[in-house]
């Protein structure tokens, strides 16, 4: 009988690195390290770590799964990243699993699925609805169509407050549903993971004045 395939998914779209490594259906090992900022320096060496604890090399990896969010621009681009770079060099399938498609794995659709955007806001997509693109909302904010809606994710029961639907936990940690969506995507994915930014970066100018350049 060949080897399940093993399959590392790994997300860094919020103030964490989180990892988690899927052989067929069964998690060998998983991480999640709450940081607000270190992730570029962690990220490698946490994974690194968790392939040696569970007995396993880079060598052994059948495809990876990364979070393309929405969430946090640089942490974003850290995961992407460094999932195109292994991609590369392991000769190995990436693949891209947003926020939005890891809290509705295996949960009954239509979903709501919510991301924190900060200043009383989400990021928010209906999962199961194939016309449905993601916007930025509010409770408050949120359209008339989505009533009857369960909703998972950030602030899901205020949510479900608005929709008169129920609020649900996702059925997996996040890496964990990376890994397991990756795992049945690898074999037909075409294109390479990219960032999802549904708002621009966060910055501000530089509050230091310019440098005097002298004659």
């Amino acid at each position: 009988m060949p080897p399940k395939p093993l399959i590392l998914g790994f997300d860094t779209s919020a103030a964490h690195c989180a990892a988690a490594l899927l052989s067929g259906d069964t998690v060998l090992g998983s991480f999640h390290a709450p940081m607000t900022k270190g992730q570029v320096e962690h990220l490698m060496p946490l994974l690194e770590n968790l392939l040696a604890e569970t007995g396993h090399t880079w060598a052994d990896l059948t495809a990876l799964g990364v979070g393309v969010g929405p969430g946090n621009f640089t942490g974003i681009r850290i995961a992407v990243s460094a999932a195109r770079g292994l991609a590369v060099s392991l000769d190995i399938p990436a693949v891209g699993v947003t926020a939005f498609e890891a809290l509705a794995h295996d949960l009954p659709t239509p979903v709501l699925a919510t991301v924190d955007a900060r200043r009383g806001q989400a990021y928010a997509c209906v999962m199961g609805r194939e016309t449905e693109e993601p916007m930025q909302t509010s409770p408050d904010t949120l359209p008339a169509d989505m009533a009857g809606l369960n909703c998972v994710g950030h602030a899901s029961t205020d949510f479900a407050a608005q929709t008169s639907g129920d609020p649900l936990p996702p059925r997996y940690p996040l890496a964990e549903s990376i890994a397991r969506i990756a795992a049945k995507r690898w074999q037909t994915t075409t294109t390479r993971p990219a960032p999802l930014y549904l708002r621009a970066a966060d910055a501000a100018p530089a509050s230091d004045p310019p440098p005097v350049i002298l004659p």
